[in-house]
């Protein structure tokens, strides 16, 4: 009978075990069926975004010329190699210049022969002139005819002609003389410019034949320590390059080194290719180590915007959408408070303004600021009475109201109104870059970004600037506010 006892507790022990057992592991299937996902977050930091548009392209020389010859003819002897430096007006190649003197000694034989024809018709018109005189005085005593007179007076003539027209072919046989003489000289090819023999493309023994086209015999950089790089652009990123942007590139030749440059001109003769459109951006470079060579290919990047000291976010931050269900339902507190009005104060410092513009700034900033939060309140209290009444009509509590885009534009017109006494105490240029901020600010791109309040996102319009496609700059947010970029997937 003792026996029995431990019987009478282990199997209720038993039942309590299996129970809690039971209810262990409903509650880790219940966990895996349903789990819980965390945020991922970033802060808002400030720091400089740029925009940079990548082109590739190759480098040469700025002015590279083509040395050719204007004379056929077989070459005597090359007097400069690849890489010599030669100078302006030094031989660098000569041609056989026998055929050439012959033909000069020929012109000049003919100049001769036209100068004696020009000696042999002044007497000829010497003596003309004499006839016709005897005559002349013998037909006004009437002692011969009056024919015999008119005789000499058409012999006198003909040989002023027969001067002037000799005279003229001294001319001819001159031009013909000066021209062997050219000949002669072309024979002796000389470099135009100073600087650097890039090509040589003849060798002694060879004929050069300049009848039709101008054979191209050398190729001279002018100066390497002035290069360029002919980038090829496409046309979606051509409208944001201008002359004097800055440009950074490297070549294969030294991966680490950095190089810079600054865009000097945007051509205008697209190129286009398997339906592509690019344009040619031509970027100024200095070689002053003359480490660049001509036809090296660079890897540019223009800086098309830069901005300094700027609140910007991951731009995962502005892709990210919370699952439906999770988001709060009301906006984060002092979302979107201050619209415009709290980007003037960064906008007039950029003006550098006097002591008397900043007293005429502060007061229409702070009137800028009661109008906006009175704007806000309203907005807010619209909002809560069109809510109540779509209870009963549903959508027509909003069927009336403006666009976003007209609240921006009518929020641009009060600002303007609120600062035109201190706009008109800018210079001219002051009062230009005011007006292109506003203009930009009106205008900016909106976005929205998502904050947690109570473990649950909560959305924060904001206004977006530039992007690099990392992080976007924005405004409408505080520094070190963290901002949601992602949601963590649940462990299975």
């Amino acid at each position: 009978m003792p026996a029995a006892r431990p019987r009478s507790w282990t199997r209720p022990a038993a039942i309590v075990a299996g129970v809690i057992a039971i209810a262990l592991a409903a509650w880790w299937w219940l966990g895996r069926e349903a789990p819980q996902a965390g945020f991922r977050t970033a802060a808002v930091e400030r720091g400089d975004v740029r925009v940079v548009i990548s082109a590739t392209g190759t480098l040469r020389a700025t002015t590279t010329v083509d040395v050719g010859s204007q004379v056929s003819g077989q070459v005597l002897e090359v007097l400069v190699d690849f890489n010599d430096r030669v100078t302006r007006g030094q031989p660098i190649a000569r041609l056989d210049p026998a055929p050439f003197q012959t033909r000069l000694q020929q012109a000049e034989a003919d100049l001769a022969s036209a100068r004696a024809s020009v000696n042999e018709a002044r007497a000829t018109l010497k003596n003309a002139e004499a006839d016709h005189a005897r005559k002349s005085g013998l037909v006004a005593r009437q002692l011969i005819a009056r024919s015999e007179a008119d005789l000499a007076l058409a012999a006198r003539d003909q040989a002023r002609a027969r001067v002037v027209s000799a005279e003229a072919a001294v001319l001819q046989r001159q031009a013909a003389v000066d021209n062997a003489r050219l000949d002669v000289e072309y024979t002796e090819i000389r470099s135009p410019v100073d600087g650097v023999v890039l090509l040589r493309d003849i060798e002694p023994g060879q004929t050069v034949a300049a009848s039709f086209q101008t054979p191209v015999l050398f190729q001279i950089a002018e100066d390497l320590a002035q290069m360029q790089i002919d980038l090829s652009v496409d046309e979606a990123d051509v409208g944001q390059i201008h002359e004097g942007l800055g440009v950074s590139f490297t070549v294969d030749a030294f991966p680490d080194r950095q190089f810079t440059g600054e865009v000097k001109q945007v051509r205008l003769s697209a190129t286009a290719i398997s339906n592509v459109i690019s344009y040619p951006v031509v970027v100024q470079v200095q070689n002053a180590d003359l480490s660049l060579l001509p036809g090296m290919t660079a890897s540019a990047e223009i800086v098309v915007s830069r901005r300094d000291g700027v609140l910007r976010v991951p731009n995962a931050a502005l892709r990210y959408t919370p699952q439906e269900g999770e988001a709060a339902a009301t906006p984060a507190a002092g979302a979107g408070r201050g619209g415009l009005v709290n980007d003037l104060p960064a906008l007039a410092a950029e003006l550098s303004l006097t002591p008397a513009q900043q007293a005429a700034f502060d007061p229409a900033l702070a009137e800028g600021r009661e109008r906006a939060a009175a704007r806000t309140s309203a907005a807010g209290a619209a909002s809560t009475q069109g809510g109540a009444a779509m209870g009963g009509n549903s959508g027509g509590a909003t069927a009336g109201a403006p666009s976003a885009e007209a609240m921006r534009a009518r929020m641009a017109e009060a600002l303007a109104r609120s600062f035109s006494d201190f706009r008109d105490g800018l210079d001219a240029s002051q009062r230009e870059r005011w007006d292109a901020g506003l203009r930009t600010l009106a205008t900016a791109r909106r976005g929205q970004l998502w904050v947690l309040v109570d473990g649950k996102p909560q959305a924060v319009p904001v206004r977006l600037g530039v992007s690099d496609g990392t992080v976007t700059e924005v405004s409408g947010v505080e520094e070190g506010q963290v901002v949601v970029t992602g949601q963590e997937r649940p462990a299975q």
